[in-house]
């Protein structure tokens, strides 16, 4: 695998642009959003905080295949490779969405508030007992109506590849009786890569894939739809396979 090439003067210069003006912009809206009143209200100030965040990282964000979202509750699974593919998805996807987040997140000061204030759901990764509990909050609020979006992959490592695909959201789409959209996102690696602080120039494309149906609330139809749907996010993210 080839090294990325060394960042030139002009790309220090962005990222120091990029860091300076945007986590600023980024604590001041995300104070706002948290004492304002109305998930709906905040959600929206999200979505629009994450939309010019882009903007001012040099990021223009291209979304396609917007009317493959269902109406109604679904389970939308993308591809996970930096750090930018929450801001990313709070961006592209409409504000209605919840997002699943590993429960450390919860523990980061300011973040953690946030992120509850937005109604996030939040899964243990470590404890069995405490991951059941929370996927089967997860599972109620999807029988509630809501759009969830997650990372199936549960974390990103530096290298590009697709990383196997855990079962969790696949089975609440199937007891909940759920459609699922496969997400693939490019072009966010090569903007903030895992390990590095070095936020790069380049646009970013979020394609949504028709919606894939469950075959039934068994185990052996969640297994069916993450296989599906993993070969669906593989084939729009232009990664190698790295479950192969």
């Amino acid at each position: 695998m080839h090294a990325p090439p060394a960042p030139s003067l002009g790309d220090r210069l962005h990222a120091c642009w990029a860091w300076g003006i945007g986590a600023p912009f980024v604590i001041f809206c995300s104070a706002v959003i948290i004492v304002t009143p109305g998930i709906a209200r905040r959600r929206r100030m999200a979505r629009a905080t994450a939309r010019g965040l882009l903007f001012l990282a040099g990021l223009p964000l291209e979304v396609r295949g917007l009317e493959h979202l269902p109406r109604g509750a679904c389970v939308v699974v993308a591809n996970h490779a930096s750090y930018l593919d929450g801001i990313v998805l709070t961006a592209a996807l409409p504000p209605d969405f919840s997002f699943v987040i590993k429960r450390e997140a919860a523990r980061v000061p300011f973040v953690g508030l946030l992120l509850r204030r937005l109604r996030s759901h939040f899964v243990d990764r470590f404890d069995r007992h405490a991951g059941r509990a929370d996927a089967g909050k997860l599972m109620q609020s999807a029988q509630r109506g809501h759009p969830i979006g997650i990372f199936p992959e549960g974390t990103f490592i530096p290298e590009p590849g697709l990383r196997p695909f855990h079962r969790g959201a696949f089975v609440t789409a199937c007891r909940a009786e759920l459609p699922v959209v496969p997400v693939g996102i490019r072009g966010t690696r090569h903007a903030l890569g895992g390990g590095s602080l070095l936020l790069r120039r380049g646009s970013i494309v979020v394609e949504l894939e028709r919606a894939l149906l469950p075959g039934g609330r068994t185990l052996a139809a969640a297994e069916a739809l993450r296989a599906s749907a993993r070969a669906a996010v593989l084939a729009l993210c232009g990664e190698p396979d790295r479950a192969a």
